[in-house]
């Protein structure tokens, strides 16, 4: 896994990566697998992000190693002058400098957008910022959460009791997703204006995105809808339920659907009762359609349940453990997750593929997660520094 096995579409463009935790690496690690050549820079202790949720013996973590595969890892102190000279030797090399840091430690850094510009013109420059600039809350630091929490989606979700926040932090992964977008589009922009700019993506409006539906009912029918748990917020019957060997997810919505489900579950009828005549009827009178899909399989295997659902065209997924992801078939035929191998680690880690397919230019797999300034001396040489140099900068705690 050390080369690339083909030529791919971003061949040739060079990323300098100062991004932590999920956001701008998990875009760095899209871009990285589309062929760019991606150099994750570090301060010489490493990155706060590299050591969350460890599972190698020198405290790298388990998302570090999702979402750092395939790029090359470079220390530096960009707070020293001569830090801050090679810094600028770097960023004249690259297309696209990626961060998402508040902007007094890009100031701070000299990695705001006018002294980035100022060296490389063409420079696409892309950061990921938690509310988006020009606002009250411009300055303010967040996390995942707090985009899930101020979209209104987590005011939704839970019991009634009890507002729930997703542990899957997708806030941060949907924003990873967008800015990636954008800088695709703004190296398209360049390659036919040669006019580099900036991009921006953030927590807020990205989780705005995914709740905007139930913003827009807001706006438009002040409907004030509650939490209803696990059920649907616009369907019945949808609900997790349980079997004797476990709980599965079944949703059902629009007509075709539902008729087939009354008539699996033996109420053909309730296909013309007026509380059930349409999708938000029926998630209105939710309760008694989840009741009845409950009652009708809760002496069912999982086996069992799934295959009536299947030969009934009605979409259901049972509730997995991460083990139980492992173990799946269907995960392991389609390939979804490469075994990459780590030092320290015990086995090898299952890494999440490239999340889209290209049948021309597909992404790839092609170097693990690096290790603390694995590729420093191979990078700077690529800049102009030599081993003398290096050396230098070592003693003095650069690089």
């Amino acid at each position: 896994m050390d080369e690339k096995q083909m030529k791919q579409v971003l061949e040739g463009v060079r990323v300098l990566d100062f991004g932590r935790f999920i956001a701008a690496p998990w875009c760095g690690a899209i871009l990285a697998d589309m062929g760019a050549d991606v150099i994750r820079i570090e301060k010489r202790s490493g990155g706060e992000d590299r050591f969350v949720q460890p599972v190698s013996e020198t405290g790298d973590g388990a998302t570090f190693l999702q979402c750092n595969r395939n790029k090359r890892s470079v220390t530096l102190d960009t707070m020293t002058d001569e830090g801050k000279a090679i810094l600028r030797d770097l960023i004249a090399t690259a297309d696209v400098v990626l961060a998402n840091m508040p902007d007094a430690a890009l100031e701070a850094n000299a990695l705001d957008f006018d002294s980035v510009k100022a060296i490389k013109p063409d420079i696409i420059y892309a950061t990921a910022q938690g509310f988006g600039r020009g606002g009250p809350y411009s300055n303010r630091v967040a996390f995942d959460g707090i985009g899930q929490v101020m979209s209104g989606g987590v005011y939704r979700s839970g019991t009634p009791e009890q507002p729930m926040r997703s542990t899957v932090p997708y806030v941060d992964f949907g924003t990873a997703l967008s800015l990636t977008i954008g800088i695709a589009m703004a190296l398209y922009h360049r390659e036919r204006t040669g006019e580099g700019q900036a991009v921006e993506a953030a927590l807020l409006p990205v989780a705005l995105m995914m709740t905007n539906g139930m913003v827009i009912d807001q706006a438009i029918l002040n409907s004030n809808r509650g939490r209803v748990g696990n059920g649907g917020t616009a369907a019945a019957p949808c609900d997790l339920f349980q079997l004797r060997d476990g709980w599965v997810l079944v949703q059902i919505a629009g007509q075709p659907m539902f008729k087939r489900w009354c008539r699996l579950v033996g109420e053909a009828d309730w296909f013309e009762d007026p509380r059930f005549a349409n999708d938000d009827k029926r998630a209105e009178h939710g309760k008694i359609l989840n009741a009845k899909m409950q009652s009708w399989c809760a002496d069912m295997t999982l086996e069992e349940m799934l295959s009536a659902l299947e030969e009934a065209r009605i979409p259901a997924g049972p509730l997995y453990s991460p083990q139980d992801v492992l173990d799946d078939p269907h995960i392991a035929a389609m390939g979804f997750l490469k075994p990459m191998d780590y030092p320290g680690l015990p086995s090898p880690a299952p890494v999440i593929e490239t999340p889209f397919r290209m049948s021309q230019t597909p992404g790839s797999l092609y170097r693990r997660a690096p290790t603390l300034g694995e590729h420093t001396a191979e990078v700077l040489a690529e800049v102009g520094l030599d081993e003398s140099r290096l050396a230098q900068l070592r003693e003095k705690g650069i690089v």
